[in-house]
């Protein structure tokens, strides 16, 4: 259990669940050409999930002061595991991770796109020691890093298996992956902001520059307040241009993601406790989730309305 701690497990599942949910509630059921096998698809998410639980470990390596302050009772590095154990960890976790990652890229005959394996995990070694402590820049890093995972299913499953008899079909199914990669980056940012609203006071205590130490609450409050709006605003335009003849996908999306988004918006507004940052961070994390679960949600209403 203390190794899960260090890996945190429960965000490394939400990734393989949707890496999972793209690939066989929506491509599968697509009927467009994959270049992967189920058994290469699943290294690929095992590749992902392992590059991403380096990155949580070099991160709660780092995160050590700040930890002590914030988090006492979360603490791991330092407290039942060692330092050493930790960086075994996460050069084991990273190596593996990466090695796949060759090994997939030279089975599509794409060698050239390992280096996106090195690429990420080279950014979360950086944003650990780095980036973290600029402002901005580690919230945009991390949000990059996290929608850059379902990117890479594009990447490696429909961008090699293109030709000319199939490329408009699978452009189609291209542009949706790209859709969901950059809704995915600005909730991703806006909960990463969240989150050092959350963390300030362990933040500012250990000397790490956020961008709520550097501009105050209330101005950082109204950043994530305008990213929320152009949230919405993204979500009503993408839904009403592409879904709104769907029924199934219009009530799904003002249900289960504007709702929770509008929700958001007016809680953050009287937040001002860590307790109530957290919950907004939980809030963002379910429309996550359903966010996610809408591509199945898309493809049986499109079904429905061909049948």
């Amino acid at each position: 259990m203390k190794y899960l701690q260090l890996i945190r497990y429960q965000n490394l599942l939400m990734l393989a669940f949707m890496q999972l949910v793209f690939r066989y509630l929506f491509l599968a059921q697509s009927y467009v050409d994959l270049a992967l096998t189920d058994f290469n698809y699943i290294l690929l998410v095992i590749a992902t999930v392992f590059i991403a639980a380096g990155g949580y470990v070099i991160n709660n390596i780092m995160d050590q002061e700040t930890d002590a302050i914030a988090k006492p009772q979360n603490r791991v590095v330092g407290v039942t595991i060692s330092e050493t154990v930790a960086y075994n960890w996460y050069i084991g976790l990273t190596i593996v991770g990466v090695g796949i990652g060759f090994y997939l890229s030279n089975v599509i005959y794409k060698p050239s796109f390992a280096s996106m394996f090195i690429l990420v995990a080279t950014l979360l070694y950086i944003y650990a020691t780095s980036f973290k402590q600029i402002p901005v820049v580690g919230n945009v890093v991390v949000a990059l890093l996290l929608s850059s995972s379902i990117l890479i299913i594009g990447l490696f499953d429909i961008l090699p298996a293109v030709d000319v008899d199939n490329r408009f079909r699978m452009k189609e199914a291209f542009d949706i992956i790209i859709h969901y990669a950059l809704f995915s980056f600005l909730i991703n940012w806006i909960r990463e902001i969240v989150k050092d609203l959350e963390d300030m006071d362990g933040d500012y205590q250990s000397g790490i520059n956020t961008l709520p130490i550097a501009i105050g609450i209330q101005k950082t409050k109204l950043m994530v307040g305008i990213l929320t709006v152009i949230a919405i605003g993204i979500l009503v335009y993408y839904v009403n241009s592409n879904f709104f003849e769907l029924d199934y996908v219009v009530y799904y999306a003002m249900l289960l993601i504007l709702g929770p988004l509008l929700y958001f918006g007016l809680k953050l507004l009287n937040a001002t406790t860590k307790k109530e940052f957290h919950q907004l961070s939980v809030v963002l994390k379910v429309i996550l989730f359903f966010g996610i679960l809408s591509v199945a949600v898309i493809v049986y209403n499109l079904k429905l309305a061909n049948a």
